[in-house]
């Protein structure tokens, strides 16, 4: 039989990623065995120890290789681990553009008399840009304190930034021009955009049609049960996704790929704690306990944190805002959907603060007080729309230091772009919990939180 055949189509051709595959379903089990026994939140907790574990382990019987990629087994497990792991993320990406699009419309078909759409939208975007200009606030003084860049040499010359879209066609890039393709392409602002200009056009009817456009009504409002019905199936998967998708993590990177930029990710992961905290404190002024926040949200973080996908996240987001934190359906999917697409604290944020500063002190810049303003500026103008792009962070890198006349020194920052899986667990937890705070924050100035009943 062609060898062929079991090295790129099975892809397996080591005894060792049979045994690592086996080991994977065994977990699988135990995992099942525990649900019966632990609430959702200790066995996510627990699943998380699981996989880093897994993929410790895994990584000593290969000897910790400093490129993983160079052994064919490692591979291929990395391979298999992805199909439940990443297979998971696929279905959750699945739910997103019906979910966005039928709970903007049902929202704005419904909103009660007297409620503003504008009103809505412009305190989202406020709400979301906000919490990103004080996240990269948070960034530079942590970059700075950590001295980071200062001494190094260039590490690597072979990275090249990605092309900067100007911010007009950028925006331009969110109308939907195309609805179909929005939805196919995962646009959520354009699908937003789309599906608000449905609910309006409903809503007006409503009055002088209301007999005409009922079944497209009926129908919005079942659809919306059966997609939420689907979503709460899969969202019970996520244990499971979790033990492959941490071990993954550890099996494609490697131990030594962090050890050489220690500095730049604990600094990232400092600032992610303290602006995690300013996030509390927003929601502690919008009238909830921030421990009972922290017991409601545990689901989001941990998909966020191990799936590296705000947009994946994005339904368990929704659910967790309405389900748990009771804020109003409507507010949950729509702050929740812009949130997920624009703003995002970790990766247009704080990532991008910290490289302009560690780019800054490798080539010399000086940094004074207008460099900084006008970093801010740069930051946040840019979080407007580039989040909903693959590869989002670097992309935000990218314009960031190109908007601050550091182009030329892009390639300095290889060394840290080539362990962004690593640092794009930490962004992606504080992009999705910026978003819950912002969903906070925009529900109580509407009064349209029970906090009553958050439990």
């Amino acid at each position: 039989m062609n060898y062929t055949f079991f090295s790129e189509f099975i892809m397996i051709t080591n005894w060792l990623t049979v045994l690592s595959i086996g080991i994977l379903v065994g977990l699988f089990f135990a995992v099942k065995k525990l649900s019966k026994k632990l609430n959702f939140t200790k066995l996510m907790i627990l699943s998380i120890v699981i996989g880093i574990g897994l993929g410790l382990i895994i990584q000593f019987i290969a000897g910790f290789p400093s490129d993983p990629t160079k052994l064919t087994w490692l591979t291929e497990v990395s391979k298999w681990y992805g199909l439940f792991g990443y297979g998971f993320m696929d279905l959750l990406k699945m739910l997103v553009v019906p979910l966005v699009f039928v709970s903007i419309v049902r929202v704005i078909m419904n909103l009660k008399a007297g409620e503003n759409l504008g009103k809505l939208t412009l305190r989202t975007v406020i709400m979301l840009l906000g919490t990103t200009a004080i996240a990269a606030i948070v960034a530079i003084i942590v970059g700075n304190l950590f001295k980071l860049g200062v001494g190094q040499e260039v590490l690597n010359h072979t990275d090249k930034m990605r092309e900067v879209t100007p911010i007009v066609d950028t925006l331009r890039g969110l109308l939907p021009s195309n609805p179909v393709d929005a939805m196919a392409q995962a646009n959520v602002v354009a699908i937003v955009i789309f599906a608000t200009f449905i609910g309006i056009a409903i809503k007006r009817l409503s009055k002088k049609h209301a007999e005409i456009i009922k079944p497209f009504v009926d129908l919005v409002e079942a659809f919306y049960k059966i997609i939420i019905s689907v979503s709460i199936t899969v969202i019970k998967l996520m244990p499971y996704a979790v033990v492959a998708l941490m071990a993954t993590s550890i099996i494609d990177r490697g131990i030594s790929s962090i050890l050489g930029v220690l500095d730049f990710i604990l600094a990232l992961y400092i600032s992610v704690a303290i602006m995690f905290v300013i996030h509390l404190i927003i929601i502690s002024i919008n009238g909830i306990n921030p421990i009972k926040y922290l017991k409601n949200v545990s689901k989001p973080l941990i998909l966020a944190f191990t799936s590296r996908s705000s947009l994946g996240t994005l339904p368990v987001t929704i659910e967790t805002l309405t389900d748990n934190l009771k804020v109003d359906q409507g507010i949950s999917s729509f702050v929740g959907s812009l949130g997920a697409n624009m703003g995002m604290n970790g990766c247009a944020g704080i990532y991008p603060a910290l490289m302009a500063v560690t780019a800054a002190n490798m080539s010399g810049t000086t940094m004074n007080f207008s460099f900084y303003v006008m970093l801010l500026i740069v930051i946040t103008i840019s979080s407007l729309g580039i989040a909903g792009i693959p590869g989002t962070a670097t992309m935000s890198v990218s314009v960031v230091i190109s908007g601050m006349g550091m182009g030329t020194y892009f390639p300095l920052l290889g060394g840290i772009l080539a362990i962004d899986p690593i640092l794009d667990m930490g962004r992606t937890m504080l992009n999705v919990n910026g978003s819950m705070a912002s969903t906070i924050a925009v529900a109580n100035s509407f009064n349209e939180i029970d906090k009553d009943a958050i439990e």
